[in-house]
């Protein structure tokens, strides 16, 4: 069973009954995210993540990790472009501690002013991290050359120059901003009475929070299909090519999910096979779509030898222009579209996944999200719709393309 309400502040609530089970997830959703970010302000949203953890008027930083330890519960938060999501798992006989622990750091977090420069020095060391992962680095450069420097094109950790910079009174107002009632979503999955989940959310967040107007900022998918490129000393190039796909909502996405399983998305799918299992270029061969509200891309992938750059990026060439010209098989189509149904199936057996996936959709599409019709729609799909979704993709006038290694130039984007 599934159950939402919205509370007079604002405030949404959505929970997955799901039977069988003797744990819950919980996560509290914002809708913000690296997107959402002025130049300035990049990476303020992941570092307020960072900071909820660090101490509340009720809790230090030590004892919030041990209130959640003692009842064997687990904790932690991620941020993405436009999303910051904190989450805990217990057993359904401790759901009520945890949640009080969760709504305690992301209602009344302090940010205490020693706190805030040893946390600075952690994310600057994430950062440094991230500069010496080449593939993550060259996917951020993807998404700089793609969008640009703003938007869905900033970092999801800023530059390590904003972060040393924030503020407590930075963190504050951000948080006033975006934090409001009306951007908040609060998701159970697992085994919980609604009543309780209810009540839960109406003792620890809404008695606390108020209505207040909202405005939400102007977010755009921009494309700048540029080609950029990031010397590093390293045995490997790292390569990657982005082309235009469809929006989250699209009635054609998961048309286009099985397009791509079919071009780079397995072992069996046309990238690996060509350039890893044929041409031996490279170890990592892949492609994926990543969707936004408003739009989305096709992302491939491949960490080859410098003296093998061209011939790898010919390879991904060759295979994409022969997959637009002939399209796919039968067999392939089948393949894909139950590689799909069985990801979302599987889903569904665990309760981190089904929260935040109930949690998205509550947050993006005001409404309940219909798992088992979207595994109806996938056994409804057809090869048409496939083709439909393949002629939408790699558009090269509007392709960008990135790269980390020993190279002095861009990628010839052709």
């Amino acid at each position: 069973m599934t159950y939402t309400k919205k509370f007079p502040s604002g405030l949404r609530m959505v929970v997955k009954q799901i039977d069988g089970l003797l744990s819950v997830s919980m996560g509290v959703l914002v809708g913000t995210g690296s997107c959402f970010e002025t130049e300035q302000e990049n990476g303020i949203s992941h570092f307020i993540e960072h900071m909820m953890f660090k101490g509340t008027e009720k809790r230090n930083a030590f004892e919030i990790s041990d209130a959640m330890d003692r009842i064997g519960a687990q904790v932690n938060a991620f941020t993405s472009k436009d999303i910051t999501c904190y989450y805990a798992k217990s057993t359904s006989d401790h759901a009520g501690e945890a949640f009080e622990i969760l709504a305690d750091f992301v209602l009344n977090s302090t940010f205490p002013d020693e706190e805030m420069v040893r946390e600075k020095g952690v994310v600057c060391e994430e950062i440094s991290m991230t500069e010496d992962t080449p593939d993550d680095l060259c996917l951020d450069v993807l998404s700089e050359a793609y969008f640009g420097n703003s938007g869905y094109g900033r970092t999801i950790l800023g530059p390590a120059e904003n972060v040393k910079g924030f503020t407590r009174d930075d963190l504050f107002r951000y948080i006033g901003e975006r934090y409001n009632p009306e951007n908040l979503v609060i998701s159970f999955a697992g085994k919980i009475d609604i009543e309780y989940a209810e009540e839960l959310v109406a003792e620890h967040f809404e008695k606390h929070l108020q209505k207040r107007t909202f405005a939400d900022r102007k977010k755009m998918l921009e494309q700048k299909s540029g080609s950029l490129f990031k010397n590093k000393d390293i045995e490997q190039v790292h390569i990657a090519f982005a082309w235009p796909s469809l929006a989250r909502e699209d009635k054609l996405i998961d048309a286009a999910l099985v397009v791509n399983t079919i071009l780079g998305g397995g072992m069996s799918s046309r990238l690996f096979q060509k350039v890893r299992e044929q041409m031996g270029l490279a170890y990592a061969v892949y492609s994926y779509i990543s969707s936004f509200t408003e739009g989305g891309l096709l992302t491939v992938y491949a960490g080859v030898n410098p003296s093998s750059v061209a011939k790898a990026q010919d390879a991904i060439f060759e295979t994409i222009r022969e997959f637009c010209k002939n399209k796919f098989s039968k067999e392939e189509f089948l393949r894909g579209k139950e590689q799909l149904k069985s990801s979302v199936i599987l889903s569904q057996e665990n309760t981190a996944s089904q929260m935040i996936a109930y949690g998205k959709h509550m947050l993006y599409n005001d409404k309940i999200l219909d798992l088992d019709r979207r595994v109806k729609e996938i056994d409804a799909m057809t090869m048409e719709d496939c083709e439909k979704a393949l002629s939408m993709n790699f558009d090269m006038t509007k392709m960008a393309a990135a790269a980390v290694g020993k190279i002095q130039k861009p990628l010839q984007i052709r």
